[in-house]
C-alpha cells in the first residue's frame, strides 16, 4: 500500500503540481489515492458520475467519444498528463470515455474531498482551476479538430 508520504512525493514529481505552493499541495494530497488499470479497462465512461480526476504516472489512456459507427478516439494521454475535468462542472458527468490502452498507473483525487477543500480555501480553488483551464481548452480544441476531420466539408472545387 502506498503511504501518504509516498503519494506526496509522487504528486510533487507530476507536472500538475510543479510550482504549487507547499501548503496547497499538502491539502490536495489528503484527497489522493494510488490506482492502476489494465489494458482495455475503462477508467471512466461517458455519462457516468464524475467523482474523480487523475494524474497519469505511467501508461496510456485513449479519450473516446461514442458514435453510432463506434468509438472515435479524440486524444491519447500518457505519462505526466491529467485526466478528467468534468468533476468541475454541474452536474458532474463524464463527457468522454477513457480507456487504458496499456497498464496504466494513476493518482486519483476524490472530487468531493477536493471541492470541500477548495470551498474552504479560495487560494486552493484558484490554483486548481488555474491548472485545469489550459487542459480544458486543449481537450475541447482536440475534440473540435477531430470532428472537423471526420465531418467537415470535403475538398473545395
Amino acid at each position: 500500500m502506498v503511504q501518504i508520504d509516498d503519494l506526496s512525493r509522487i504528486i510533487d514529481e507530476h507536472p500538475f503540481a510543479h510550482g504549487m505552493d507547499d501548503t496547497l499541495r499538502a491539502l490536495i494530497v489528503g484527497c489522493a489515492a494510488n490506482e492502476r488499470y489494465d489494458a482495455g479497462q475503462y477508467i471512466l465512461r461517458e455519462g457516468g458520475r464524475a467523482d474523480k480526476f487523475f494524474l497519469i504516472r505511467a501508461g496510456a489512456v485513449a479519450l473516446e467519444i461514442a458514435s453510432p459507427s463506434g468509438a472515435i478516439m479524440v486524444e491519447t494521454l500518457s505519462d505526466g498528463d491529467l485526466l478528467g475535468w468534468s468533476w468541475l462542472s454541474d452536474p458532474p458527468v463524464w463527457t468522454f470515455d477513457a480507456r487504458a490502452t496499456q497498464l496504466t498507473r494513476v493518482i486519483s483525487f476524490d472530487a468531493n474531498c477536493l471541492r470541500r477543500k477548495m470551498d474552504a480555501d479560495p487560494a486552493l480553488g484558484y490554483e486548481v482551476l488555474r491548472r485545469f483551464l489550459p487542459i480544458m481548452a486543449h481537450r475541447i480544441h482536440a475534440a473540435r479538430i477531430q470532428m472537423l476531420d471526420l465531418y467537415g466539408p470535403g475538398p473545395r472545387r
